[in-house]
């Protein structure tokens, strides 16, 4: 069962101990988060993003630290590949993807802040990978990949619609086993499923869960540090009335231990036909 994670849960007490403990500041939030949120070298218009974004708590859900091997799928503006690259650190490394179907669908300024990373020589931990979109990979096993308001657009016509199925399986296989998957996305009406992603941007998020369930991800917690129920679910997230301040779901999946991706079954299999095969 999904564990509900909710700072607002946590008694005075025990957020008053994390903050004694060395490495925690006061919200129990790691240091080496605190230092990347901090990090002078950020936009002066991401910080300011920060207020209803809430980076700390997230990236403290998420558990990345020091010497992680970080996806950020889809990292359009580079709002996280930016902290991702601050916590990670030398011993680490972060891989921005920017799929090939919103290169040539999108307009330039929606991956500006990725293409300013990958010039920027302070971000030498950074990688930026392109390609399409279901057959994203890494060069080496992941401990988390993340997707920030991004897993809707998998269903819309600009991104193909992309086979969702193929992608969280993607997805999936650049884990290490114990690896994480984290999904943040704007919250659609119950039941809608995915009638919405084109119009209003938004997803159910049962669609979420099944679709990498199905792929072999466990539900491992969620989060409701995003929640809004004022949010009535019924406008664009672009809305003013509401833009900013969206209800979010934020999923964080786990890949097994000892799961094997679909590529080492698919060789797996080959192998054994093969030693048939030479035996016949």
């Amino acid at each position: 069962m999904a564990r509900d994670i909710s700072r607002a849960g946590l008694p005075l007490a025990v957020l008053s101990l994390l903050g004694s403990i060395p490495g925690h500041a006061a919200d129990g939030i790691p240091d080496y988060i605190a230092s990347a949120i901090a990090d002078p070298a950020r936009p002066a218009q991401q910080v300011a993003r920060d207020v209803d974004r809430k980076p700390g708590a997230l990236l403290a859900f998420a558990g990345v630290k020091p010497g992680d091997r970080v996806a950020d799928f889809m990292s359009g503006g580079a709002y996280f590949t930016r902290l991702f690259s601050r916590i990670v650190g030398k011993t680490g490394h972060v891989y921005a993807f920017l799929p090939e179907e919103q290169l040539k669908n999108c307009a330039p300024e929606e991956t500006a802040g990725t293409r300013a990373v990958e010039r920027d020589g302070g971000y030498a931990n950074v990688s930026v990978l392109s390609g399409p979109v279901a057959r994203f990979r890494a060069p080496e096993p992941l401990d988390l990949v993340w997707t920030s308001l991004n897993f809707h657009d998998l269903y819309d016509s600009f991104m193909g619609p992309a086979d969702v199925g193929e992608v969280t399986q993607a997805l999936f296989d650049a884990l290490k086993p114990g690896g994480e998957l984290l999904v943040i996305d704007h919250v659609a009406q119950a039941g809608s499923e995915v009638r919405d992603t084109e119009t209003l941007h938004r997803i159910d998020p049962e669609v979420i869960i099944r679709r990498a369930q199905t792929a072999g991800f466990r539900l491992e917690a969620r989060s409701d540090v995003l929640r809004n129920p004022r949010d009535t679910h019924q406008l664009r997230v672009f809305d003013a009335a509401i833009r900013g301040q969206t209800d979010q779901v934020i999923l964080k999946f786990t890949k097994p231990l000892g799961a094997t991706s679909a590529a080492a079954c698919d060789a797996a299999r080959d192998r054994r036909l093969r030693t048939r095969h030479a035996w016949l």
